[in-house]
């Protein structure tokens, strides 16, 4: 299943905009403070999926029933980019664990390129619901290698995939590899280029909210 978020007219079109705006996207404070806001709109939108139990809370006057998420959430993120959209997520599930990861495309000279994985941090994820979070879904290499790496560490009871923009060959590829994810983008753009950069896209996320890489 693939949630498009731009199927909706939300206040999330206008942060999605902006983060592809060739003008404000020079900004890295409010670039990196779009891709939080996109991060807690799908966190939001990822609640609703969830298993829930009644409580009763205790108020200062007697005790209210509520239905509060009973299922323990691990927030996962692919490092450099996945930050500032994790921060996100962070906001609306903040008694989560977190795991992060650190992968990134290694290039050659006859244009092709690997996924190069170096670190791998996360809890155990038995049983858990596995939140996978990495802005750009291009060719969808990186996000499959991430979850390889990651269920080595457990068997999630369901896994989401969030990203601000995808392209439909990425979407093609994660759900070949992991037909029982479920992926929740911003926006989903058709076109890669001979390089596997999204089109229209939004360019280097990474360097565009932390500088360009040397």
């Amino acid at each position: 299943m693939v949630f498009n978020l731009a199927e909706k007219n939300t206040v999330a079109n206008q942060f999605i905009a902006e983060l592809r705006n060739v003008e404000i996207q020079k900004d890295r404070a409010r670039f990196r403070r779009n891709l939080e806001r996109v991060g807690s709109v799908l966190a939001y939108e990822i609640s609703q999926s969830l298993e829930y139990e009644l409580f009763e809370v205790e108020t200062p006057l007697g005790t209210a029933p509520m239905m509060l998420p009973s299922q323990r959430i691990v927030l996962s993120t692919v490092l450099r980019a996945g930050l500032p959209f994790h921060q996100g997520m962070l906001h609306f599930f903040d008694n989560a664990d977190s795991a992060f990861i650190s992968a990134y495309r290694r290039h050659h000279k006859d244009g092709s390129f690997e996924i190069q994985l170096d670190y791998v941090s996360t809890p155990n994820l038995d049983g858990c619901v596995l939140i996978l979070t990495d802005p750009m879904l291009a060719t969808g290499a990186s996000v499959n290698l991430a979850l390889q790496e990651l269920l080595r560490f457990g068997d999630p009871a369901a896994i989401h995939v969030a990203t601000v923009i995808a392209s439909t060959a990425g979407l093609d590829a994660v759900r070949r590899r992991y037909p029982i994810a479920r992926v929740w983008t911003g926006a989903v753009d058709e076109e890669l280029t001979a390089k596997s950069y999204i089109v229209p896209g939004l360019g280097d996320a990474g360097d565009l909210a932390y500088g360009e890489k040397k």
